[in-house]
């Protein structure tokens, strides 16, 4: 179960007065994931979904990292993108 710090980090990366490049998002939906559900488990999009593709590989690029971990680079990511 995420923690409050976690939960706060989540709801702040929205404030953002501009949004963060495309690579941080990446990193981020990866983070996010693996902290809230684990390895990527599921099957990669099609061929033409471009967008999905990006996402899953970011999530997959986490396998292996502890729930608790990948918990901690979100926040301290968020922190970083926020300061």
């Amino acid at each position: 179960m995420p923690s409050a710090e976690f939960n706060a980090a989540a709801e702040k990366i929205k404030t953002l007065p501009s949004p963060p490049s495309n690579d941080k998002l990446l990193e981020l939906y990866g983070l996010f994931k693996q902290a809230t559900v684990g390895d990527n488990t599921t099957a990669a999009p099609g061929m033409f979904d471009l967008k999905g593709k990006a996402k899953h590989n970011a999530w997959t690029e986490k396998k292996g990292l502890s729930q608790e971990q990948a918990e901690k680079e979100y926040i301290a990511l968020v922190a970083q993108l926020t300061a």
